[in-house]
């Protein structure tokens, strides 16, 4: 039936998706019109189970971020290790990280979406392992590191699996749950370290890996890679069922296999390649979203919540960290929500305002104590901004340049390209988590103030140079960045 199907698909008109690409994507109105309406009316039952188990991934990649916050004294007082030490083991996440995304291109190119997911999760799980055996520092910093690569690929294959299998009306709130178990992934962490120890808190870690394992079992690969890797039957299938048995699939069918024809006509890419002209503006966009994304600070302020709200007067940072960890999951959702009905571009903008008012609160904050003015206002000051900052982060800044580093690539340039990006995200990560507590030292208020102006900085990226996405299917969106 799926071989009768896609001889059905290639009978149509040649010429079909090459036009397309030739004239934005201009399709006969009533076909493109039924392909929406068979869409919307399909069963996305398995487009939602899918990305539910994709997104036990994002939640593997939060319990990893969120791990060390609320385990460092234990950890260092168990294990007799110096600040420097622990300071060591928890960078090394990052720095495992940047490994993973330099690789997770090509491995997800290599053995498709699901297989990238397969080895990211054995090595969260070996890593994870390791911290909980661990006796010393060698071995807890293995386990650190392992961890740091599987989420370093996590962190590449999850978005573009998830948007490669949603439909586009629905392709923005999907892709979003990735920040979503993110956030939720780093809050359980925050919370549940506060009332178990760092080795139990270690083997929780392996309760999600298990469930994406086992879920993958059970979903498709993405049909767009098997239709660039050739497998044709299994193209139809796996698509079949993401729309739904009683869905006709030959209008999406012949755009994808039309695109995929005219993109492997095209040279294999190397790095250099991603600076051509004709792609300079997508990489402009994925990396500079990146950029704007860490330069805000993020990984700074979460990762030091705690010592952040002592710093500014208050007996424990405890407290301030669960509320901290709670405000992320719903304003995540209310991203998510908000991300196929108000657009990326708006919410972004709207994000780094926030942003830059919750940085302006929190320095202003510690102006007042370095000036020993209204010491009474300053950790009231300190914790409002930092809490106004994590719910407009969680909004947009932190899941739209995810969501849109994953629409705005040709496929065949998706495993170059997507390395750089990621690898781009993760450095600015180490950099930003490194630097902060010496920033903090430094000048506590200008720290604040020097996040605030990075995001003034993304409202006039944003507004200058990123496309809006929402609505328009991943063919459609190389058509406008290239015209």
């Amino acid at each position: 039936m799926a071989i009768e199907q896609h001889k059905d698909v290639e009978s149509g008109e040649a010429n079909n998706g090459l036009q397309c690409l030739q004239e934005p994507f201009i399709q006969p109105e009533e076909a493109a019109y039924e392909a929406d309406k068979n869409v919307e009316n399909g069963s996305i039952g398995m487009v939602l189970l899918s990305t539910l188990v994709a997104v036990c991934g994002s939640f593997t990649f939060g319990t990893c971020v969120g791990y060390s916050a609320p385990t460092q004294a234990a950890i260092r007082a168990d294990l007799n290790l110096s600040l420097a030490e622990f300071s060591l083991f928890g960078s090394l996440v990052t720095i495992g990280a940047m490994l993973g995304a330099i690789t997770s291109g090509r491995i997800t190119d290599f053995i498709g979406r699901k297989g990238a997911m397969r080895i990211s999760t054995g090595f969260c799980i070996t890593g994870w392992l390791a911290v909980f055996f661990s006796k010393g520092s060698s071995s807890l910093d293995l386990g650190r590191f392992c961890t740091g690569y599987g989420i370093g690929v996590i962190s590449y294959v999850v978005p573009v699996y998830i948007a490669e299998i949603a439909p586009k009306n629905l392709r923005g709130g999907l892709a979003t749950t990735n920040q979503l178990l993110i956030v939720t992934g780093a809050s359980v962490s925050f919370l549940i370290g506060s009332v178990i120890n760092w080795r139990e808190l270690a083997l929780a870690g392996l309760v999600p890996c298990i469930c994406l394992l086992v879920g993958l079992c059970f979903i498709p690969e993405s049909p767009r890679w098997l239709a660039k890797v050739g497998r044709e039957k299994e193209f139809q299938l796996a698509l079949r069922r993401l729309r739904g048995k009683d869905v006709d699939i030959s209008y999406e069918a012949a755009e994808i296999l039309d695109s995929i024809e005219t993109l492997q006509s095209l040279p294999k890419t190397k790095l250099l390649d991603l600076f051509q002209s004709k792609y300079v503006r997508s990489v402009v966009i994925g990396v500079g979203l990146m950029v704007c994304q860490q330069s805000i600070g993020i990984n700074g302020i979460g990762f030091y919540t705690g010592e952040t709200f002592v710093a500014a007067g208050l007996s424990s940072g405890k407290a301030g960290t669960i509320a901290y960890a709670c405000m992320q999951v719903p304003f995540t959702a209310l991203g998510a929500i908000l991300m196929d009905k108000s657009g990326r571009k708006p919410l972004t903008m709207i994000s780094a305002t926030g942003t830059f008012l919750g940085c302006f609160v929190a320095g202003i904050a510690f102006f007042l104590k370095d000036q020993s003015l209204l010491l009474e206002w300053v950790p009231t000051l300190a914790v409002a901004g930092v809490l106004i900052y994590i719910a407009a982060f969680s909004i947009g800044m932190g899941p739209v340049p995810w969501v849109i580093m994953s629409e705005i690539f040709p496929i065949h340039l998706k495993g170059t390209a997507g390395s750089l990006v990621v690898l781009v995200s993760w450095l600015g990560a180490w950099i930003v988590s490194y630097t902060f507590n010496f920033l903090m030292s430094w000048s506590s208020p200008g720290t604040f103030f020097l996040y605030a102006g990075c995001s003034l900085s993304t409202i006039l990226f944003v507004a200058k140079l990123v496309p809006e996405t929402k609505g328009k299917t991943l063919e459609e969106i190389q058509a406008c960045i290239s015209s």
